[in-house]
């Protein structure tokens, strides 16, 4: 007999391509999770996975599986939310998704005031450096900095949000502040590297009246996948970095970084609440519509967006020195 925690496994280790990471979202050690798709297979009489040291991927019998596994798990989850729903007090498990540096600063702090109002609800938060396929790997929704391109999902903006270009105080009086666009390429980038075969490249817009959008190469001594260690070196004082407002704003009011070229900006970093697309006639649980409300509350006036004080201008940092050519 196929058990819907056959499914459920079976749906995670193809979206995951690793048993180990299977693992770690079920919850459950390693070797019981190898051990239970053994005896899945061993039932069917059926190779569900090819497996290799690097990847897991699925046979053409573990695809037809799983094809048929997607629309059951999907009317389990539909007669969980229905039965649910009969309850006066909300309750049950809401599964999310976001990336670990906005789900760390912002997201953690307001799913617990979301608990302390709805005791009952349970939420599971993954962070992810990459935004997955949400139905397949089981999630309820995902609060994500940009629009997924799927036109098969539903996204509704949850708050402004622009990425700037900041320096540190002491950077800037030692490199100076820049007062034109080409002018970066005197300077020390600290870049967020999310591809290594590309440069690195700032996509910005000229915020001025019919302003345009402006790629720029940058380069730079330092670079990291990780944009919580590229701040730490801006804080630092090794160079100008391009940073969303939410993680920067307190530093900005500090007067530990500067804003610089205040003209351009990166605008496709705006917060988003994304939902898995659903099977028709089904509805999104009630406490999942509950959470999506308290957080359009909680960021309809997004607090980085309140401008920072007054920071010094050119004067108590020099412009940078253009080079001759």
């Amino acid at each position: 007999m196929i058990e819907r925690s056959d499914l459920v496994l079976v749906s995670s280790a193809a979206e995951l391509g690793s048993l180990a990471a299977a693992a770690r979202q079920l919850d459950l050690a390693p070797p019981a999770v190898s051990k239970r798709l053994a005896a899945l297979e061993s039932r069917l009489g059926l190779r569900l996975f090819h497996r290799s040291t690097r990847r897991l991927q699925l046979t053409p019998h573990g695809e037809a599986f799983l094809a048929q596994a997607r629309p059951l798990l999907q009317g389990f989850e539909q007669l969980q939310a229905q039965l649910t729903e009969r309850h006066d007090e909300p309750r049950g498990l809401i599964r999310l998704c976001s990336s670990f540096g906005f789900g760390h600063a912002w997201l953690g702090p307001l799913l617990a005031q979301f608990h302390a109002a709805y005791p009952q609800v349970q939420v599971q938060l993954h962070l992810r450096e990459q935004l997955p396929d949400l139905r397949a790997a089981g999630f309820d929704a995902a609060v994500w900095l940009w629009a997924p391109r799927d036109p098969n999902v539903v996204t509704r903006r949850l708050a402004s949000n622009r990425r700037i270009i900041v320096g540190a105080p002491a950077y800037l009086q030692r490199a100076g502040v820049p007062q034109a666009l080409d002018e970066l390429a005197q300077h020390a980038c600290l870049v967020v590297s999310e591809n290594d075969d590309q440069p690195a490249t700032w996509r910005l817009q000229d915020l001025s009246p019919r302003g345009a959008a402006v790629t720029m190469r940058v380069n730079g001594p330092l670079a990291s996948n990780s944009g919580e260690v590229v701040r730490d070196w801006a804080l630092a004082g090794h160079g100008l970095m391009l940073r969303s407002l939410w993680d920067v704003h307190e530093h900005l009011r500090s007067g530990r970084l500067q804003q610089v070229l205040p003209r351009y900006a990166m605008l496709d970093a705006d917060v988003h609440w994304v939902l898995p697309p659903r099977a028709p006639n089904s509805s999104v649980p009630r406490r999942v519509r509950l959470l999506q409300q308290q957080l359009i509350q909680a960021l309809a006036t997004p607090p980085w967006l309140a401008p920072p004080p007054q920071q010094p201008g050119p004067a108590s940092a020099p412009p940078a020195p253009r080079r001759r050519r």
